[in-house]
């Protein structure tokens, strides 16, 4: 609990003053973020009424209330160090350097700038100033347009030799038909908007909202990666029995998430508490600042990987061979973080910066088998569940802390053409009693560094076209097990969003 109050206490004082900052003026209804609670009646497009009309228009697909949307994002890429394309996991690519990253190659490059989706959403109005809303969102590959899956594709290759993977990497997406989103609620402009059931972590909202790369897969590590969003762990970007609450308060806007049930309800935890708090300050400069701070803790947090597999480490932390078929591994912990996020907008210009603090313990509770939100078995040793286990002790004999910084700017060119470009950082102290900064094990100190850059331009009302390129590189115990320590992935794709 050591680092729960610790927690609590840095949370407390930068959430009051960010209020303070905030409540000293009046946002103007230009400046609304998408973290803020969405109004009952937003202004929308014409609806579609021919199919050139969907295709060459803003129009949208809605009847009644009720709206239909989608995106198909797919292109092509190169990496120095890659595995080759899986159509199952998320990303279709591992665009972030990865373990198992080991050769150079090309790919087909899906969700390169956003994940392909299809969903339906409604807005009905039931009483004046109240309305019920829902939305039911899935995320696909736009190859195969098989159900996003990351668990799953990790499980697909456990018993696989490290160096003869294909792409594989955990997420909170994990073939179900509401992989994204699915949840309904009721939403007032006055008392704020209140959904249940499947959600965005209030970290993985604070991710889409102040990343210079939007999370994009190809050109974000803390978009490919779901640390950040996920309080420590990918699996928990998103929670599938929760109850959510957002509330505007003139300058001010809050938010609350309880994640309620367990691994028996599809969730990658035993429990979930998040709290948000922030504002914006207009006419600054010129411009407009917004801040939040959210704290988060989750119990039982789960994490998949697959594990083990090679004879030994060398002293500069290279898997040494021969290769083994490894072991796919969910990792159990008790995690808590605290996120600051910041923006600042002024003309044609958006400047972007946040720190995470992320701690994970021993957890509350231990697990000797359970089934996972791909719906697959593991167990603790294999019992019952072969080439699979349970690590519940990983953190027993110290707690890992990790840090993690981002800037960068995006620039509107045109009204249809943007720059992007992002730093990303992350720090991990040594522990459970390790004095080392080298490779030779997991627990001395390291890090990670990445650096971006992309260019959008929506060439059409539903098209864009986009290339850019992530530079990621792993050093000291970060990079303990890596193939190889570095990758640059140039990558090139078209969307089409309706």
């Amino acid at each position: 609990m050591s680092g729960f109050r610790r927690f609590a206490g840095i949370s407390a004082a930068i959430v009051l003053g960010l209020a303070g900052a905030a409540y000293a003026t009046v946002a103007s209804a230009d400046d609304i973020m998408v973290m803020k609670a969405p109004p009952v009646t937003p202004a929308v497009p014409p609806t579609c009424t021919s199919v050139p009309d969907f295709f060459l228009s803003s129009c949208i697909l809605s009847w009644y209330g009720i709206t239909v949307y989608g995106t198909i994002d797919a292109g092509v890429g190169w990496e120095s160090h890659g595995t080759p394309f899986n159509s199952t996991v998320v990303t279709g690519d591992e665009y972030l350097l990865q373990k198992n990253s080991n050769r150079s190659l090309w790919l087909a490059s899906p969700n390169g700038l956003s994940q392909s989706n299809i969903g339906i959403k409604g807005n009905e109005p039931i009483a004046p100033g109240w309305a019920f809303v829902f939305d039911l969102e899935a995320g696909f590959d736009p190859y195969s347009f098989q159900l996003a899956t990351g668990p799953g594709a990790v499980y697909d290759n456990r018993g696989v030799p490290l160096t003869s993977q294909d792409s594989n990497a955990d997420s909170s997406r994990a073939g179900q038909f509401y992989n994204s989103l699915g949840y309904f609620g009721f939403s007032s402009p006055s008392y704020g908007t209140l959904t249940i059931l499947r959600q965005n972590a209030l970290t993985l909202d604070g991710v889409l909202a102040y990343d210079p790369l939007g999370g994009s897969y190809a050109f974000s590590p803390i978009g490919f990666q779901g640390t950040t969003c996920g309080v420590g762990d990918t699996e928990d970007c998103r929670f599938s029995t929760a109850l959510k609450y957002r509330v505007n308060i003139g300058p001010l806007r809050a938010a609350a998430l309880w994640q309620f049930g367990g691994y028996d309800l599809n969730n990658a935890s035993n429990g979930a508490w998040q709290g948000q708090l922030g504002g914006d300050i207009p006419n600054l400069g010129g411009g407009v600042l917004s801040v939040d701070a959210i704290g988060s803790y989750v119990r039982d947090a789960v994490a998949v990987a697959d594990t083990g597999g090679y004879t030994a480490a060398g002293p500069n932390g290279y898997p040494l061979g021969p290769f083994l078929p490894q072991t796919f591994t969910a990792t159990i912990s008790d995690d808590t973080s605290v996120m600051a996020l910041a923006r600042y907008a002024t003309g044609p210009l958006k400047l972007f910066g946040g720190f995470e603090w992320i701690q994970y313990a021993p957890p509350s509770d231990t697990s000797t088998s359970f089934t996972d939100i791909a719906g697959d078995c593991v167990a603790l040793a294999g019992v019952g569940c072969l080439e699979t286990n349970i690590n519940n002790t990983a953190y027993d004999a110290g707690d890992k802390t990790l840090y993690v910084f981002w800037t960068g700017a995006k620039y509107a060119v045109t009204t249809k053409l943007d720059l992007m470009a992002g730093y990303y950082h992350y720090t991990q102290p040594a522990y459970q009693g390790a004095i080392c900064s080298d490779t030779s094990k997991a627990t001395c100190s390291g890090g990670f560094n990445a650096v971006s850059f992309a260019v959008d331009w929506r060439f059409a009302e539903k098209f864009d076209a986009y290339a850019g390129f992530m530079y990621s590189e792993v050093y000291g115990g970060y990079a303990n097990g890596y193939l190889n320590r570095s990758n640059i992935d140039p990558t090139v794709g078209m969307r089409f969003r309706f």
